[in-house]
């Protein structure tokens, strides 16, 4: 049985949207792979990848969450969203509602109507923003769980493997973003109180010398003058010092 030119057409059109759906998610990716690496505010960063991820599966809206690993709560870091109502929900704790399930589930879970899913924490307010469907990701990295990014859809949709394993890819990256970030910082704070230990460690030579103090009169002095005067160690130090240089020239 021959095939028509309606048929023939009907598949290659298929093909066609197939192929320009896999080029916008191949760009989609290649945007959030460029910012992870890029030396962004991390805030900047996740905006752009709630931006690029609701225009490329067609999310009414997109939000990301982060761990507070202390508090074991999840709050919203970007989305997209202009509404106060939905950009100020109240945090939700791990393991409460679609989202914190899976992030203590460490999988991806989808809801068909989150007005009326069982354990959503905040149904009026999707109802007043018109959101239907959810898909929650967990954000991991290196077994870590990170946050969550959430896609809401205004209708009804059955969430299909291949956009589950699209925003499990981006949700991905977007930990990478963040665990490049803290650990950037973590270098900064380092360097920096490494900095702070030799400028203390000179302001203290200075004492010991000028007034004939002990290493820990030395200490004790600073720590003193750093009280009194609500000032840092290391202002202190290097008000000391400057008065050194000052007096030696």
């Amino acid at each position: 049985m021959g095939v028509s030119i309606r048929q023939l057409q009907q598949v290659l059109g298929e093909r066609t949207e197939e192929v320009r759906q896999l080029r916008r998610e191949l760009q989609t990716l290649a945007q959030v792979s460029k910012a992870v690496a890029s030396e962004r505010y991390l805030d900047e960063i996740l905006q752009l990848i709630v931006t690029v991820t609701a225009e490329l599966m067609g999310s009414k809206i997109c939000s990301l969450m982060l761990l507070d690993e202390a508090q074991q709560t999840l709050v919203i870091r970007a989305t997209q969203a202009l509404s106060p109502a939905y950009r100020n929900k109240p945090p939700i704790k791990v393991g409460q509602s679609i989202s914190g399930r899976a992030v203590k589930e460490r999988r991806p879970i989808s809801v068909l109507d989150v007005t009326h899913a069982n354990g959503y924490m905040y149904p009026e307010i999707a109802a007043r923003e018109g959101l239907k469907s959810l898909l929650s990701v967990p954000m991991m990295v290196k077994e870590r769980t990170t946050g969550v990014l959430n896609l809401y859809t205004a209708t009804e949709h059955h969430f299909s493997e291949d956009e589950v394993r699209v925003l499990s890819t981006i949700a991905n990256q977007a930990a990478v973003a963040i665990e490049h970030t803290r650990l950037l910082e973590q270098s900064v704070a380092l360097q920096k109180s490494l900095e702070e230990r030799k400028i203390v460690e000179k302001a203290k030579g200075v004492l010991m010398q000028a007034y004939r103090l002990s290493e820990a009169d030395a200490f004790r002095t600073l720590q003193k003058q750093s009280m009194e005067k609500r000032k840092t160690m290391r202002e202190i130090a290097e008000a000391i010092l400057l008065a050194r240089e000052l007096l030696d020239r």
